[in-house]
């Protein structure tokens, strides 16, 4: 295997635990909902905790993110084919 096809392996697995990242915030929402049809005068505080929640998961997948585009650009660029 080329080094080229390690650094596209590498970013690809970075990108693919990028979209795990989306199922959690899926789940999170999901919960949110459930915690407000439940509980409806807790609305404000469970949506204020929902949204700190998705922002940090969020910003998980905005670091596999870069860390696939660095891979690509840098280690890619030094990949021999």
């Amino acid at each position: 295997m080329s080094s080229l096809g390690t650094v596209a392996i590498a970013a690809a697995i970075a990108v693919g635990l990028g979209m795990i990242s989306a199922i959690g915030e899926a789940l999170i929402i999901s919960h949110a909902i459930d915690g407000v049809t439940r509980n409806p005068e807790m609305q404000s505080k469970i949506q204020r905790m929902m949204i700190l929640g998705v922002a940090l998961d969020e910003s998980t997948a905005i670091y596999a993110f870069v860390i696939a585009i660095l891979l690509i650009f840098v280690l890619g660029g030094r990949a021999t084919a």
